[in-house]
């Protein structure tokens, strides 16, 4: 957590904690999430009706390397966001600039980096990945022509991350909504108008992601330049590059991205377990893991919101607005999961059936709504403390905690799948969201008495 105090401040108002105020904040976030997998969609619909089978096996392998590669990256966003609230907090916009000035440096430096290794990523991926000549082919395609927009996705995450610090969630909407509306124009063009296929596809999203890193860093270049002083630079190169900023940046955002493999392993293994009791079970998990993700969407928003608030808490060094914002928040956020899990229990059934023709599956896929809707419902407090714990850049218990909450999970899993096959990887599964909570809440109390 950063405690130092900033060498020139400038008056910060304290955030509005209002319950309404909250809901402000936190429903553009939702909004702008629910817009992400519209991306894939799109590309996915337009492929499929001017291309081939391989065609669309080739988009969704693409497409499913970028997300694990970009998703590993993460931290871009979510370092960014808690060491721009703690510095808008402090009314320290200096700080504020110099903290985005080094998340744009290293977002774009991996970006080319990735671009540069792109040959070896490919070898990796399709080394992991099985699929035919034809879809391969094409993914080898896709791969290698949305790469060239790396930069750009990970530079925006740093733009996105301090639009979040700052508590700019509408201009964060706006972006999602253009980079999306930019992508379906392009694929028509390219796809439909051209017949550029598979390329097409991936130079539409290419270019959509370099035109919304220039409008995003446009946008936040009106916020910030209200807060500079007459003649001031808008980036001060000496404090970008000042040698505890950077290497704090480094740790935290180490810490973020061990805590996030961590993660990605333990959904993985779930997917990949699932996988051993058969094509049925495997395609029934799958569909439970979409109204998962559904839930996310909400649940992420308040979270997100609350990294804003918790970092601008902690920048003022006021307890008592960060023990506000905390339990305001989640009073929001748990009224949020009950409503999603009655939603699952009550419509559940009816999207299952919508979603997939087969007896079978369906089947299998009623059987276990009633776990996925109880995760959903116990999930809450794990995004919460994970968005308090962002919001403090407090990454060292973050880390750890996902470490410790991972192991918990692959033990109980081995007990409980041997008891029960596939019931009891989903009560392992609730088990962990419920490990990653406790794990890192035990970190809480520490981190609320850093503030005196």
């Amino acid at each position: 957590m950063n405690t130092s105090q900033p060498a020139q401040t400038s008056h910060s108002p304290l955030p509005n904690t209002s319950h309404s105020a909250i809901l402000r904040l936190a429903f553009p976030i939702i909004l702008a999430n629910a817009a992400v997998p519209l991306l894939g969609l799109v590309d996915t619909a337009v492929i499929g009706h001017q291309g081939t089978a391989a065609d669309v096996g080739a988009i969704a392998f693409g497409s499913l390397i970028f997300s694990f590669v970009f998703w590993g990256f993460g931290f871009l966003r979510m370092g960014t966001s808690g060491f721009t609230a703690q510095a808008a907090g402090a009314g320290d916009y200096r700080e504020v600039r110099a903290a985005y000035g080094r998340a744009l440096l290293l977002g774009s430096a991996i970006g080319l980096l990735l671009i540069l290794l792109q040959y070896p990523l490919s070898l990796l991926a399709f080394g992991l990945l099985d699929g035919s000549d034809a879809v391969e082919q094409g993914a080898q395609v896709y791969l290698h022509t949305r790469i060239w927009g790396a930069p750009a996705t990970l530079a925006t995450y740093a733009i996105m991350g301090t639009l979040i610090g700052l508590g700019h969630t509408r201009q964060l909407l706006w972006l999602q909504l253009l980079l999306n509306g930019l992508n379906l124009l392009l694929d028509v063009v390219f796809v439909v108008g051209s017949d550029w296929g598979v390329r097409g596809i991936a130079l539409g999203t290419v270019i959509a992601e370099w035109i919304c890193v220039v409008a995003g860093a446009w946008i936040l270049s009106k916020v910030l330049r209200n807060q500079l002083q007459p003649a001031e630079p808008f980036f001060n190169r000496s404090q970008i590059f000042q040698r505890d900023g950077l290497l704090n940046t480094l740790k935290i955002n180490s810490d973020i991205m061990w805590r996030t493999l961590f993660m990605l392993t333990g959904f993985g293994w779930f997917a990949n377990q699932g996988a051993q009791f058969g094509d049925t079970v495997l395609a029934a998990n799958y569909i439970l893991l979409q109204f998962l993700s559904f839930a996310a969407f909400f649940l992420d928003g308040f979270a997100f919101a609350l990294e804003s608030l918790v970092g601008k808490a902690i920048g003022a060094r006021n307890r008592s607005l960060f023990d506000r914002v905390i339990v305001v928040s989640t009073q929001i956020a748990a009224l949020c999961a009950t409503g999603l899990m009655l939603l699952l229990l009550i419509g559940g059934p009816q999207a299952i059936n919508a979603l997939n023709p087969h007896d079978a599956i369906r089947q299998q896929a009623h059987a276990y709504l009633p776990y996925a809707a109880a995760y959903v419902l116990l999930s809450f407090m794990a995004f919460q403390l994970d968005g308090i714990f962002i919001g403090a850049t407090a990454s060292r218990a973050m880390r750890n905690a996902a470490f410790v909450s991972l192991l918990i999970f692959l033990g109980t899993a081995w007990i409980l799948v041997a008891w029960a096959g596939n019931q009891g990887l989903w009560l392992a599964f609730i088990l962990y969201v419920i490990a990653r909570a406790l794990t890192l809440g035990i970190y809480l109390p520490g981190l609320r008495r850093q503030l005196h």
